[in-house]
């Protein structure tokens, strides 16, 4: 066994370690994490979001066993495999199809670093959020058939007519809570991605998260959509409670888009108690299977850089 294949094998046996020992530490905080250095060069995977192959996933020119196999070409550590590239979406895909993915990923040597779905909590007719919830604990399920550790949810689209933020985020986070001891059930984290939706700036996040109160939800730090405050300062303040990231490109601020500082974004990263996968997400148009290569060059560079400096 090689020094590296050592070193991984380590920070693997420490990280399963301190799972084992969940119910001491916060997931959203500052336990778990801390028992790797902040320098250690392994912290960090490098995963992708499938995402990144929106348009050819849609329109049915490639599939999920294609990204896959891209994935273990491109020596990424794990894929995100989102549901809604999943056959039948949104409906359940059988479990035949569920641990074809699971072994194939395996076989290939990639981890599953998370899956996610769209839902809609921010409705004021509670019969369709209780539908809405019965979806989330269906695909909670089919997460933890996959293997994935996270499942990515939303909180709603905008603030309805006629009713507060607070009213709307009310009704939100009940839902989540309900969703969450589920996922704590099959030991599947759930966490909302924050997207310029309903949740616009880092402070409504903290709140939100502080409100569901469990150590089973976190946030998926969408690093292109803090875009109503200074971005990297929003990323900033949310890094601690980030239970799995999305790496994107772009940032988009003051109506303007700008590339990604990822040395800037990196050093939030490194500073923060988070330890794990770092998926990132390609939103150009094009070919993702030419677009997405040169962004995951960038990615190991800068994230190189900021572990070694």
């Amino acid at each position: 066994m090689s020094k590296f294949e050592r070193r991984k094998f380590l920070q693997s046996a420490l990280m399963a370690l301190s799972a084992m020992g969940l119910g001491k530490f916060s997931l959203a905080g500052d336990g778990v994490k801390k028992q790797i250095s902040n320098s250690d060069p392994n912290r960090f995977k490098i995963s992708l979001n499938a995402y990144s192959f929106n348009a050819p996933l849609t329109k049915g020119t490639t599939d999920l066993d294609a990204v896959i196999e891209f994935c273990a070409r491109e020596n990424f550590d794990a894929v995100d495999l989102t549901g809604y590239y999943f056959p039948g979406y949104p409906e359940v895909p059988s479990d035949e199809y569920i641990y074809h993915l699971k072994k194939k990923t395996h076989q290939l040597g990639l981890a599953i670093s998370g899956t996610g779905i769209r839902n809609e909590f921010g409705d004021p007719d509670k019969t369709k959020r209780v539908a809405e919830i019965a979806f989330v604990k269906k695909w909670i399920e089919v997460a933890a058939k996959l293997g994935a550790p996270v499942i990515r949810i939303f909180t709603g689209k905008v603030i309805p007519a006629g009713y507060t933020w607070e009213q709307t985020e009310a009704w939100i986070v009940e839902d989540i809570k309900t969703c969450v001891a589920y996922g704590k059930q099959l030991g599947v984290i759930v966490a909302v991605q924050n997207h310029n939706d309903f949740i616009k700036t880092a402070d409504q996040m903290t709140d939100v998260i502080k409100k569901v109160n469990n150590d089973w939800f976190g946030l998926i730090l969408d690093t292109g959509s803090f875009v109503t405050n200074e971005p990297y300062s929003e990323i900033k303040k949310m890094a601690n409670y980030a239970v799995n990231w999305q790496v994107k490109e772009k940032l988009n601020y003051n109506g303007k888009t700008e590339n990604m500082d990822l040395e800037k974004l990196f050093r939030i990263v490194k500073d923060s108690t988070y330890c794990g996968y770092l998926p990132i997400e390609t939103l150009s148009p094009g070919d993702p299977f030419q677009i997405v290569p040169p962004f995951l060059k960038l990615v190991r560079t800068a994230l190189e850089k900021v572990m070694t400096s």
